[in-house]
């Protein structure tokens, strides 16, 4: 069943929305419908075109995606998460099945509306895409700490760890015309290219070498100059899983600025090449991007993208370990929470 929503400004108390300002509120209540589902229901199926995004507030959804081991769940969302952004942002068709658990009520936000609003308001462009990469990132965060917890050292396919040499960054001078190129690729406005150009530092790290190390406290965010990161996670009984190569122009170590957790997961250049990146002070990347102040949405809209793509990588990868173990492997993940 579904209805227009009768209170918009309740949207304010659920976390997603709580930076919301009244404009901003009342925008995102045009595009908003509630939605009453039974046990068993079918929300989306993979490979339905790319849509609505969702709130649940209550009940239990889970994603799943169908292989020849059978079913493998990809998320659960807690009461009070968002989900469908990776499709929403995208626009690429759905990559697991939805399907409601027990009795559940759901916000859907229209996307049509959804962009609709954006174009009318940059503060409420701002605002959502604030709240995606909020959503996004905790994903990311989740699917990384299950990958490292997906099998027991006893059980997990045998291979071998890549071998890392560790040590500091180099000193390295790319010039300020080299780093305003690489901030013009993005589309940035001249003042977000001046500012990123003046305030990055550059740091070159020779093949294998370490940027950080899982576990550490985040203070920096960097930005791919030249050369490849590869982004890497150990696994019990395992060794040293590739998560993603990033290449130029990509940004990294942003999750940990978000959340105020510690790294997690490993950066380091590539083992066969080395690299130079663009590192950014936390306390200039809180300055650009707080939502209390003037922010660049566009680097906003870059870092959302990247965490939809990144957190749809790790899923994907999460559904070839169950596959290379036969489905010998749990296939829920646990609850995000509430």
């Amino acid at each position: 069943m579904r209805s227009t929503l009768q209170n918009p400004e309740r949207l304010h108390l659920l976390d997603p929305f709580s930076h919301f300002g009244a404009r901003e509120l009342t925008l995102l209540g045009e595009t908003v419908s509630e939605v009453s589902l039974p046990a068993g229901k079918r929300l989306f199926k993979e490979d339905d075109p790319a849509g609505d995004l969702f709130l649940l507030e209550g009940g239990e959804i889970r994603m799943r995606k169908m292989t020849p081991f059978g079913e493998f769940e990809l998320f659960r969302p807690g009461t009070g998460d968002l989900f469908g952004e990776d499709s929403f942002l995208t626009r690429v068709g759905r990559d697991s099945n939805a399907e409601v658990i027990t009795d559940a009520k759901l916000l859907v936000m229209n996307a049509p509306a959804l962009a609709s609003a954006s174009k009318q308001d940059s503060r409420f462009e701002l605002a959502l895409h604030w709240s995606l990469w909020r959503g996004l990132s905790k994903k990311l965060r989740q699917a990384n700490d299950r990958l490292a917890g997906i099998f027991s050292a006893d059980s997990a396919p045998t291979t071998q760890p890549l071998r890392v040499q560790q040590s500091s960054a180099a000193a390295t001078n790319l010039g300020m015309a080299h780093k305003v190129g690489l901030f013009r690729e993005q589309r940035l406005s001249a003042m977000e290219i001046n500012f990123l150009a003046s305030l990055s530092r550059e740091e070159t790290f020779a093949p294998g070498k370490t940027i950080f190390k899982e576990g550490e406290v985040g203070d920096k965010m960097y930005i791919v100059a030249d050369g490849t990161v590869m982004i890497s996670k150990s696994i019990a009984g395992v060794g040293e899983e590739a998560l993603a190569f990033l290449e130029r122009g990509d940004y990294f170590g942003e999750m940990a600025l978000i959340d105020q957790r510690s790294r997690s997961a490993d950066a380091r250049a590539h083992p066969e090449k080395g690299v130079t990146v663009l590192a950014l002070p936390r306390a200039v990347v809180e300055g650009l991007l707080n939502i209390e102040k003037v922010s660049s949405v566009r680097l906003l809209k870059i870092l959302t993208s990247m965490a939809a793509k990144r957190t749809r990588a790790i899923q994907e990868k999460l559904v070839g370990w169950f596959l290379l173990a036969g489905g010998d492997i749990d296939p829920a993940p646990p609850s995000s929470g509430t």
